[in-house]
């Protein structure tokens, strides 16, 4: 079994994707040059390089890769080396267009970008196969490797195919999936309007219909999809396995919700040795430091906790989206001890040197086009210096204070047509509660709806419409045993094949919540309820609203307006030795934060008062000690107070008390004892 961690590296990671191909060969010795005065320790090679590599079917070329490996190695520095997987050369898809993905429409791309492959196809699966065989045979014992990296970003930017190899290999998934026909027919509810199948070889996937076609169809070839790309992911693993053992074998994710809705991370992260992540930040008007967080959160957990690897991000800004601003002075540092204080084993960058030419020519990197005397690079090389001032947290892991539940099949099932609101958005929930629990200073970690939950105090459930009933038996015993948990409306109300469960809403979790929801009254745009309790006025919702009858839960606030007017909109059941909170309106901030204040007040969780906003105060622990990581949003600077004293690790300096934080800066303490 390979080892989980890079072979070689002793400190945390830190460099970027390298693209050596890209520049005449003269510049390779200044790279490695560089890189040794930035403090990089290892760079992603060969990702993007198969015509390089095979300029033609079955002629090779790998003396260029040969001598950059070669001079990376001379320089100490490891190699994260690709499977260049993810663009196969354009004499491939000359001569297997059919390899080139159709959209439900029935319309096949055209080579020129990347990422365009239908994973069904045989001849791309073989000469993927191919390819990282010859490459694991050639370099499988390099001194220099660290790691093998497949394909990259999966499911960017195109995941679905809908050709005549995707419909009859859809059929064998089906085949394998269900017991027969009949099945599928039940799992579907093919007997609306009249779509019942005789025979799998009626199926086809889900193209293009006059109206809305059947989800329970839809939902299944999301999952579909999923599987086929996670299998040729591991048909290359485990070539490399096998040729190149003891070697650790990734992927790059991008688990930011903002980045990447088509995989089911979950499943994912239990097949690569180990979890490593993409991401850039939306510049969205959000406050993009929250996202980060959160997707670092978010990546953690498909690692099952245990610590992660960024392998992408960026310098400053990107290139892809409307506007692209630079980041601030020290944001760069800010964002990449953000994501190690959340689990991550280091720092890597998309990339090393500034591309002159192609799609992402304006993408900041390391070395940008204005060279070595620019800010970006000085705050690279000051940024590689406390990357190695923190090696002693390897193998550390981050403590969370609380749990959100989240499944990505729930949000392809919620995203699918015809829903009651097309204004209710799970991600926009996921964020809105994230943000609100990041406001009281909690780390969450994310959990999957079967998954134990025992460890944590709190659990919240932001939009959860596909719950199995096994996920319900879970949360209700997890509230019986003493945990609280809080659930906002539009969950528990779908089986895994897109079936409302028998009975009153909100199915698999009626008898935690104690209550029933006799209809749902979605909201018109900018419509909005104002909401009233024992004490006087309570707080807003919009988007959302909903006939609510008690069946034990107590009413906390009822709505004061609307057709709704004086139901329950929110209540509190004491189940067992647990309590479950229940909102069936989009609160507005204000009414989030308190509902969830309230919520954690019955969790027995410190509500952290002192702690100025948008300062994150993260814990890293394990046997080399306790690390806290304070993070400095602000343009202010802050004072923390510290449990107990300690060294800062990036200036070496004693702590004590109450630890000063500069504007927008980070210090990390280790704690004594």
């Amino acid at each position: 079994m390979p080892d989980t961690a890079p072979k070689g590296l002793t400190g945390l990671a830190f460099g970027g994707d390298y693209n050596p191909e890209q520049w005449p060969e003269s510049v390779w010795r200044e790279d490695v040059r560089l890189m040794r005065e930035a403090g990089v320790t290892m760079v992603s090679v060969g990702i993007f390089s198969w015509a390089l590599l095979e300029p033609a079917p079955g002629e090779y070329d790998f003396g260029w890769l040969d001598r950059v490996l070669g001079l990376l190695h001379e320089g100490g520095i490891r190699v994260d080396l690709g499977t260049p997987t993810v663009v196969p050369p354009v004499w491939f898809y000359r001569a297997h267009p059919e390899a080139l993905p159709v959209t439900a429409d029935g319309v096949r791309y055209e080579f020129g970008s990347r990422g365009a492959i239908c994973h069904s196809n045989a001849d791309y699966r073989a000469a993927a196969a191919n390819i990282t065989t010859r490459l694991a045979e050639r370099y499988g014992d390099h001194p220099a490797l660290a790691m093998w990296h497949v394909h990259n970003e999966y499911g960017v930017p195109v995941s679905a195919c809908y050709c005549d190899s995707c419909a009859a290999r859809f059929r064998r998934w089906l085949a394998d999936t269900y017991d027969s026909v009949d099945a599928v027919n039940e799992a579907w509810g093919t007997a609306f309007w009249g779509q019942r199948y005789t025979d799998l070889a009626q199926i086809n996937p889900p193209r293009t219909t006059p109206t809305v076609g059947n989800p329970g169809q839809a939902l299944d070839y999301k999952r579909f999809t999923d599987a086929v790309i996670r299998e040729n992911f591991r048909a290359e693993r485990d070539i490399l396995h096998r040729l190149s053992p003891g070697i650790p074998v990734t992927t790059n994710f991008m688990t930011a919700l903002s980045q990447c809705d088509s995989m089911d991370y979950w499943a994912w992260g239990r097949e690569v040795d180990l979890v490593t992540n993409d991401h850039y930040l939306i510049t969205d008007g959000r406050r993009t430091h929250v996202n980060l967080a959160m997707a670092a959160d978010l990546t953690r957990s498909v690692a099952g906790g245990a610590p992660w690897l960024l392998l992408e991000h960026s310098t400053s800004g990107v290139n892809w989206q409307p506007r692209n601003p630079a980041k601030a002075p020290g944001q760069m540092a800010r964002n990449s001890l953000a994501h190690v204080a959340r689990g991550s084993e280091g720092a890597m960058f998309f990339q090393w040197r500034q591309s002159r030419r192609g799609a992402e020519k304006y993408h900041s990197a390391m070395v940008p086009h204005g060279g070595t005397d620019t800010r970006v690079w000085r705050e690279v090389v000051e940024l590689g210096a406390s990357v190695d001032a923190l090696s002693e947290i390897r193998g550390t892991r981050t403590e969370a204070d609380a749990a959100m539940l989240w499944d990505w099949q729930s949000w392809w099932a919620q995203s699918l047509d015809w829903r009651p609101s097309e204004d209710h958005d799970p991600r926009e929930r996921a964020d809105s509660f994230y943000e609100a629990l990041y406001d009281r200073h909690l780390t969450v970690d994310f959990a999957h709806p079967e998954a134990d939950l025992s460890a944590y105090p709190l659990v919240v459930v932001p939009a959860l419409y596909l719950m199995t009933e096994a996920a319900g038996r879970n949360v209700r015993g997890y509230v019986e045993n003493g945990g609280t948990l809080v659930v906002s409306y539009f969950s528990g109300i779908v089986d895994e094949h897109d079936a409302v469960h028998e009975g009153a809403y909100p199915g698999v979790l009626r008898d935690v919540l104690g209550l029933t929801v006799e209809e749902f009254s979605p909201l018109l745009k900018d419509q909005r309820v104002r909401l009233t309790g024992p004490d006087g006025p309570g707080p807003a919702g919009d988007v959302w609203s909903e006939f609510v009858v008690p069946r034990g839960a107590e009413t906390v606030w009822r709505y004061a307006d609307g057709l709704t007017a004086g139901r329950p909109a929110v209540t509190r059941h004491r189940f067992g030795r647990g309590t479950a909170w229940y909102v069936s309106t989009r609160l507005d901030t204000r009414g989030l934060d308190t509902l969830l204040g309230r919520a954690a007040e019955d969790a027995g969780l410190d509500p952290r008062a002192e702690l100025p906003r948008d300062v994150e105060v993260v814990r890293r622990g394990g046997e080399s000690g306790t690390f806290l990581f304070v993070v400095n949003h602000t343009a202010d600077d802050t004072k923390v107070p510290l449990t107990a004293p300690g060294t800062e690790l990036l200036t070496g300096e004693r702590a004590a008390g109450r630890l000063a934080v500069p504007a927008g800066a980070v210090r990390v303490v280790r704690l004594d004892g």
